[in-house]
Parts: C-alpha cells; sequence; structure tokens
C-alpha cells in the first residue's frame, strides 16, 4: 500500500484506540523506506508521544520487568519504558520496532501485550494506539519467521515505495530541489536495493535525505561531493545524482520565470526535471507572499510551455499537492489546462 494511504491507516487506528475499535497494525517492508517515519508523524501530527522499543534489543525480562518478593508472593515491577497515564498521557503511540529480529523467546513476551494490552499487572492505557514494523525475510536483514499466533494479532500492511508520495513529502520538508528532480528524472533509483548482493549503501527514502544534508554539507568541496553522495547512496547512484548536479550550471533563469518573462524551455530532459522541481519550490515559497497568485500564474504559464506536455502535467500535480487549491484560483490554470486536456483525459 502507498505511504499516503497508510498514514490514513495509522491515522484512523490511532483515532479508534479512543473508542476501543483500535486493531494493532503491523507494517513490512524492506530497510529505508520510512516504516518508522509514517508512526513519528502521525503522532507529531496530535502532538502525542511515541514509546519506540526496538524488541531486538529486548529480552524477556525486559517486556515482563523484573520479579521481587513482597511478603509471601512474587510481585512483578513493570519497565519504566512501557507507557502509563501518569508519566506518558491518555494518549500517544506505542511503537515495537524491528519486531520481525526478534527471538522467539521474546516474541512470546510480547503476545499478550499485543492482543490483550497488557503484561502481567500491567495495561496499556487505553488510549494508546499499537504499531509494529519489521523486514521481511527476503530483505537480508537479522529476521525470524513471525509465529502464527503473534502474526493473527495484527492486521498487516506492506509498504509500497511510491515517488509522487515522496516527492509530497520532500518539498513538505524542504528536501533539496535538485535532489528532487533527480529522482522524477531517475524514478527507478528511489529504492534499489539487492538482497543478494547485500549492499552496504544503497538508494532508498532514506538514503536520499542523506544525500539531501549531504548536498548541504559538501556543495562547496567538489573534491569530496561525489564520495560522500557515493557514502550515502551507493557507488552508481552517487555519481549520477553528483554528474546531474554539475549540469545544473545550464539550467535557465528561473527568477526570470517566476518573474512572467519569456524563457526558452531547455532541451535537455535531466534540465527539464530540474526546471519544474525549482518551480515547484518557488511556489511553495511564494504562497504566503502578496504576489503569490502572480507567482502561481507564471509558473502555470510556462508550463504549458513544455515540448512534452506531460512535464507540464508533472509540474501542475507536484503544485497542486504542495500549496493545495490555491493553484486552481488563477486565469492561467484554465488555460494551462486547455493545453494539455488530451493528455489529462488519455491519463484518466
Amino acid at each position: 500500500m502507498r505511504p499516503a494511504q497508510l498514514l490514513t491507516v495509522l491515522e484512523r487506528e490511532f483515532q479508534a484506540a479512543l473508542h476501543g475499535q483500535h486493531t494493532p497494525v503491523m507494517l513490512w517492508g524492506p530497510p529505508g523506506v520510512g516504516k518508522s517515519q509514517m508512526v513519528t508523524l502521525v503522532a507529531e501530527r496530535h502532538g502525542m508521544p511515541v514509546i519506540d522499543i526496538r524488541l531486538s534489543q529486548m529480552e524477556p525480562s525486559d517486556l515482563r520487568g523484573i520479579p521481587f518478593r513482597v511478603d509471601e508472593r512474587v510481585d512483578w515491577a513493570v519497565p519504566s519504558m512501557l507507557p502509563t497515564a501518569e508519566r506518558h498521557g491518555n494518549q500517544g503511540i506505542l511503537f515495537l520496532d524491528e519486531i520481525t529480529s526478534v527471538p522467539p523467546s521474546v516474541s512470546a513476551a510480547a503476545y499478550q501485550l499485543i492482543l490483550d494490552r497488557r503484561l502481567g499487572a500491567y495495561e496499556v492505557p487505553e488510549g494508546w494506539a499499537i504499531f509494529a514494523a519489521g523486514n521481511r525475510q527476503g530483505d537480508r536483514g537479522v529476521t525470524y519467521t513471525m509465529p502464527a499466533p503473534l502474526a493473527n494479532r495484527f492486521s498487516h500492511f506492506e509498504v509500497d515505495i511510491n515517488l509522487d508520495d515522496w516527492v509530497a513529502w520532500a518539498y513538505a520538508n524542504d528536501i533539496d530541489e535538485r535532489l528532487i528532480a533527480f529522482l522524477r528524472f531517475r524514478p527507478e533509483l528511489l529504492f534499489e536495493f539487492d538482497p543478494a548482493h547485500n549492499p552496504v549503501a544503497f538508494p532508498s527514502p532514506r538514503s536520499w535525505e542523506f544525500a539531501h544534508r549531504t548536498l548541504h554539507k559538501f556543495g562547496d568541496v567538489p573534491d569530496l561531493l561525489t564520495g560522500c553522495l557515493q557514502a550515502c547512496v551507493g557507488p552508481a547512484a552517487g555519481i549520477e545524482l553528483s554528474a546531474f548536479v554539475e549540469n545544473l550550471d545550464k539550467l535557465p533563469d528561473i527568477d526570470a520565470i517566476v518573474r512572467g518573462e519569456k524563457v526558452r524551455v531547455p532541451k535537455e530532459t535531466d534540465l527539464q526535471y530540474a526546471v519544474a522541481a525549482a518551480l515547484v519550490g518557488r511556489a511553495i515559497r511564494a504562497k504566503e507572499a502578496s504576489n503569490a497568485h502572480e507567482v502561481f500564474g507564471n509558473i502555470l504559464e510556462f508550463a504549458g510551455s513544455f515540448p512534452q506536455r506531460e512535464m507540464g502535467v508533472m509540474l501542475v500535480s507536484d503544485m497542486y499537492r504542495a500549496i493545495g487549491q490555491d493553484v486552481f484560483t488563477v486565469p492561467q490554470f484554465s488555460k494551462w489546462a486547455n493545453i494539455v486536456a488530451d493528455v489529462m483525459l488519455y491519463e484518466g
């Protein structure tokens, strides 16, 4: 399932915990696709805490607690990492990460916690949702087959890789527009992982975020930039991104486009992607400005000038996802829509 759809699922399940309708959710997927980030995002939207428990680092006693004697009986000390209403509040997310890397002795201790929302004398507060995540066995991580009794305690979702969802996230999180343009140009590189070769560095949504940071830290050190990008996303992808960025000195004047001046569309496809990404970035930054509609209109005017109309459709689609329905309110939108009408109808 697409990340955007999974976020809706997690949102609904989080809210359902307040009404006793919550079903624990298990997210499956290869490393680096953003499973834990989606859980964190849901909590941040609601201003609620996340208790992130890495089960792969636990012993059974870490979950059950330590026994101690009280008079003639044995009681259990509840682990402080488990959420309580007194210390953590009435709402939140208990996130059991790396659950497929857990040996059977630990997963058995988690059965009752997940299904019955209790472990011995401890009870998960009513308003808390339970989410879990792990890699699949084919991903070459340290994984165990999830026992059927544990698997039957979850609803299961596999995280798909989707470029449009990643691009929407990237614009919302100020990811370098050059990187967004590169992955629009080379979409197959958003995630490229071959478990058979067990690479150390490889392209993934997580490692492209590392590459974004690298562009800003080493962009002014050409001798280091390529090697540092390779260290994040692997040898081949790092070289490609470095060459793509180096070629952007041929980019047309983005400021002139935003001002509404006539600017020729570059012939090179990679530069067209770069222009489109840069213009979406300008639209986002202009959203609260007094001349926002003028900027949107000038960008739409340019979007209609691409030789390949699909490029303009991509630009405006990304722009809509980033700034919302304001894009429909400028006069140039109708003109642009007429230019690409046959493309939109065909795609629909």
